[in-house]
């Protein structure tokens, strides 16, 4: 079991807003492994006997997206090597894989929870999640797409013999589905007057706690946050803001009244508690939520993934305000090799320039803010960004904030399980570019902060 811990900008008890989270080794593995946790089912391979080794689950069909999937061997021969390989196809038919080595116990059973994995595959060490966070893209710089959150996504384990490759005799294998919308949750399109989004409504007839989730440039409707929210007693809008339906394709300007409307459909809708709601903004997202909390009322709580502190890429429109975007220096572009660049040090510094004009005034936010960000993000100096804004606010006499960032964590930041995408299509120059995060702190970052979130939002829009 790891802990977080505070330190370096923590010392202070003026910083306890902040914590920069080390990740300590993990956890030694039982020499024994003998007995693997108790689980509900066995699946045994296909085509295989009975007396053949099997593969069990829990659970065991099927389970969250989000949530952790325990994993055991049985029937295998006394500490028996064998090579454990998931696999998994988006919805693009893209093929993700993770494999990993093992070697049996005494009485020739795995358990993940219990039996490191030896080098070799994709991770060692003890990682029971491991064959899920480390799937990679067999196709360079992919991102897993999830668009249609009603499909599971298909997960497929197999267990060989030995630790060669090509792997050796294929010894069992089993299927198992990850949703993303827990029985009785509701998924309701939503196109009321201009707002094109969908709603998630978590089951029972109680008013629960309202969020918006705001994605980050790219355009187009996301919802695989909102729907694993909504599992955890959210109601939740994917709202979508330009490149969707009828919404603008190429906007020259956002306005803020559009995602004021969205505001206003939430609290009236009977099934959202009020009186205010949550906002989870990722990357350009969090800026227009950090704006809507600094302009709009009814506004509770903010949560920014590795979001800008100014308005970037596209100006912003509030009546008869317009708050234009943060300046790029091109020139600051460095190239890694041919193909690859590094836009880290492009923006303007918002605090170093005078009278800049796109730094978003937080002193005005009367919600809760909390900042969560990656040490290694390349696309923004998010932690820079955040740590500034906390320091202005803190100047201020302001104490609605705090920060959490991980080390070892780039621009992405998915709820817990989501393939790593350290280098990717830049959202503003659309050039492939270091997008930043190493394999496992990003994994250890997003199970961390997943729960964070939800008891920041359960916190402040269930004390209202």
């Amino acid at each position: 079991m790891w802990r977080v811990t505070a330190r370096s900008l923590c010392r202070a008890s003026s910083r306890s807003w902040q914590k920069r989270l080390p990740w300590p080794s993990p956890a030694p593995a039982d020499p024994q492994h003998r007995s693997p946790a108790p689980t509900p089912r066995t699946a045994p391979a296909r085509g295989l006997s009975s007396m053949a080794p099997s593969v069990r689950l829990s659970p065991a069909a099927r389970s969250l997206f989000d949530e952790p999937l325990a994993i055991a061997v049985q029937g295998l021969g006394p500490r028996q090597q064998v090579t454990l390989r998931t696999s998994l196809r988006d919805e693009m038919g893209e093929l993700f894989q993770a494999c990993a080595h093992y070697q049996a116990g005494d009485d020739g059973e795995l358990d993940l929870a219990r039996c490191p994995a030896l080098p070799g595959g994709s991770f060692s060490g003890l990682e029971p999640m491991g064959l899920l966070w480390a799937l990679q893209p067999q196709k360079p710089f992919w991102y897993m797409v999830k668009k249609d959150v009603q499909r599971p996504f298909l997960l497929q384990l197999e267990v060989f013999d030995g630790h060669g490759e090509p792997p050796g005799q294929l010894l069992a294998q089993v299927q198992h589905e990850r949703v993303f919308l827990r029985d009785g949750v509701r998924r309701v399109p939503v196109r009321e007057g201009t707002i094109r989004a969908t709603l998630f409504i978590p089951p029972g007839e109680d008013p629960f706690p309202g969020i918006i989730d705001i994605h980050g440039l790219g355009g187009g409707l996301f919802e695989h946050r909102a729907s694993l929210l909504a599992n955890h007693g959210f109601a939740t809008l994917a709202l979508a803001y330009y490149q969707y339906e009828d919404l603008p394709q190429e906007p020259t300007e956002l306005h803020l009244e559009y995602f004021e409307e969205a505001v206003n459909y939430m609290l009236q809708h009977p099934q959202v508690k009020g009186p205010g709601v949550g906002l989870l903004g990722y990357s350009k997202g969090g800026d227009l939520s950090l704006a809507m909390a600094a302009f709009l009322k009814n506004i509770t709580a903010v949560a920014s993934l590795n979001g800008p502190v100014a308005i970037t890429a596209i100006p912003l429109r509030y009546k008869d305000k317009i708050i234009p975007s943060l300046p790029f220096n091109e020139e600051h572009v460095k190239i890694i090799d041919s193909n690859i660049l590094d836009f880290s040090e492009i923006p303007l510094d918002p605090f170093q320039a005078p009278g800049n004009q796109s730094l978003i005034p937080l002193e005005k936010a009367e919600a809760q803010l909390l900042f969560i960000t990656g040490q290694d993000d390349h696309v923004i100096k998010s932690e820079y960004y955040a740590t500034e804004a906390c320091k202005l606010l803190q100047a201020q006499g302001k104490e609605n904030f705090q920060m959490l960032s991980y080390p070892g964590t780039g621009h992405c930041i998915d709820p817990p399980y989501f393939p790593l995408y350290p280098i990717g299509n830049h959202p503003v120059f659309h050039k492939r570019a270091v997008l930043g995060g190493q394999l496992g702190a990003y994994s250890k970052a997003q199970v961390h902060a997943w729960p964070q979130i939800q008891a920041f939002f359960n916190k402040y829009l269930n004390d209202n």
